[in-house]
């Protein structure tokens, strides 16, 4: 007799504790040695096949004939102190799990146990991935450059989640654009250092930067269609040493968001041109440089396979727990990794915030989803997805 995974008794015993202890020991991007290691032993013991690769783990379990599919969890945390006042915040000085892939990680693994013990519910192979690094884009292409493609069974679909500041138990979805992409750029313009007092022997970057973060503000406003989404932000802005120094140079850091590649190609061939004229009429004596870093892809559903996960979501938390999901203005790196196989893919935003309190923002200091029913709705809700797209589910 098969067992109806949607209907188990959710948190499983081990989670609660999994989630405290990861949430109080935190790993930056390409340096989770400890997590890494955690999650392969837990996979191990849980009967999978595990191949590291790129500084992530893929569990293999492999149950007969039929689809092969694939969820991703990401195990970053990122270089913000925490100001939760949990007694299991963060052990690690100005470190800390500010945007929820503590909370992915015990979904996903409570999710790969469930689908170990109860073999006879489904048919196919499931796979588990981990990967490192998504808050700097480097995690999946670092798994895609050690060869995933090529060291684990090719999937027929993959899925993935993340948990935001929205209210918990409820679960939103969406097909096509549902991600922008993401690219930082780090620029500098050149100058002539000159006294503070004779601004006319030299050219001052600090006057040059402030035209530029200026005219970058137009770009949004003036270039791309006015149905077309974009997001030109200079985050950071360095110029100088002292008051009356002007300096040689001026470095601007710039964040850039779009759904479709036509309008990010138009968004930073306008930066380049907007950047390259400013310093031209303030006499730089160099050319610019620009320095393109965290870069991160698109995120598009499949259509279909979004109609499959909503359906099983629906059934699995209730129809009234499953929102459409509107385009995020944030990024993933998700998609490389079905992307790199060539397969469609799923992905969706889960709440972990008690309904009608303000919202707290990934990446803020005081992010941390309520335990309850945040990882019994993720679990669940992977869970779900998962069967839907596994012959045999029920």
């Amino acid at each position: 007799m098969t067992v109806d995974l949607t209907a188990v008794q959710l948190p499983l015993a081990w989670q609660e504790e999994l989630y405290k202890d990861l949430h109080a020991h935190p790993e930056l991007s390409m340096q989770e040695t400890e997590t890494l290691a955690d999650i392969t032993r837990r996979l191990d013991e849980m009967g999978y096949d595990t191949i590291t690769v790129g500084g992530g783990v893929v569990g293999v379990l492999a149950n007969g004939d039929g689809p092969t599919v694939l969820t991703r969890a990401d195990f970053d945390a990122l270089p913000v102190a925490e100001d939760t006042g949990l007694d299991y915040m963060s052990t690690v000085e100005g470190v800390m799990h500010a945007c929820g892939h503590d909370m992915h990680v015990t979904c996903a693994l409570g999710v790969a146990a469930l689908l170990g013990e109860h073999r006879d519910a489904w048919r196919g192979t499931y796979l588990a991935l981990f990967q490192p690094g998504e808050e700097t884009a480097a995690g999946a292409a670092s798994m895609v450059a050690d060869g995933l493609v090529d060291k684990v069974p090719r999937p027929d679909v993959c899925l993935g989640q993340h948990v935001m500041g929205m209210p918990a138990g409820q679960v939103y979805i969406a097909p096509g654009a549902v991600m922008a992409t993401g690219d930082s750029i780090t620029v500098t313009v050149f100058g002539v250092g000159s006294h503070g007092s004779m601004p006319h022997f030299g050219v001052d970057p600090v006057l040059l930067a402030s035209a530029i973060v200026m005219r970058l503000q137009t770009i949004v406003s003036r270039v791309i269609a006015p149905g077309d989404f974009g997001v030109v932000t200079v985050g950071s802005l360095h110029a100088g040493t002292k008051a009356n120094v002007i300096g040689d140079r001026a470095v601007l850091e710039l964040n850039v968001r779009a759904y479709h590649p036509e309008v990010r190609q138009k968004l930073l061939a306008s930066i380049e041109q907007i950047v390259r004229a400013e310093c031209a009429a303030s006499g730089s004596p160099r050319e610019p440089t620009f320095e393109y870093h965290d870069i991160f892809p698109p995120t598009n559903n499949d259509d279909a396979l979004t109609a499959t996960v909503r359906s099983a979501l629906e059934a699995a938390l209730g129809s009234d727990n499953v929102k459409t999901m509107p385009p995020a203005t944030g990024s993933e790196d998700f998609s490389r990794i079905p992307d790199a196989f060539g397969v469609p893919y799923c992905f969706w935003t889960w709440g972990g915030f008690p309904e009608g309190e303000p919202p707290v923002a990934n990446h803020n200091p005081r992010f941390a989803p309520v335990i309850h029913p945040t990882i019994e709705s993720g679990t669940r809700a992977l869970l779900a997805a998962s069967l839907a797209c596994l012959r045999g589910a029920r």
